[in-house]
């Protein structure tokens, strides 16, 4: 996948969508929907007693967006970008921003076969 848990992402799409990058906090449902800080919040309204809120109430929790509606940050570019991929050298496999060429991060160990002669 394109996006990891750890990441930060910028929301294209929704109630929440903005420049402003955000942290990936898990990844569900086999890689199709992730779950973002902040981000489509919704509240669990819980009777007294309930192991997280003893007192009951409203608890606030993020439930999880589309893929598809999110972007890479890139840093170097200060927005949301693309996201390509290539072999280094040494055959390691990288993501790279595709508008400024950036790596962003290493997806794959150095393998042999990929590296070059």
């Amino acid at each position: 996948m394109k996006i990891k848990r750890g990441d930060m992402v910028v929301v294209t799409i929704g109630d929440d969508a903005g420049q402003t990058p955000r942290k990936v906090l898990q990844m569900v449902k086999g890689g199709k929907k992730l779950v973002v800080e902040g981000v489509n919040r919704v509240y669990k309204h819980v009777r007294r007693g309930h192991p997280k809120s003893p007192q009951g109430g409203r608890l606030s929790r993020e439930m999880p967006i589309d893929i598809s509606n999110v972007a890479l940050y890139c840093e170097k570019c200060a927005r949301g970008v693309r996201v390509g991929y290539k072999y280094n050298e040494d055959g390691s496999k990288i993501r790279q921003c595709k508008r400024c060429q950036t790596n962003l991060g290493v997806v794959s160990p150095p393998r042999p076969r990929y590296a070059a002669k």
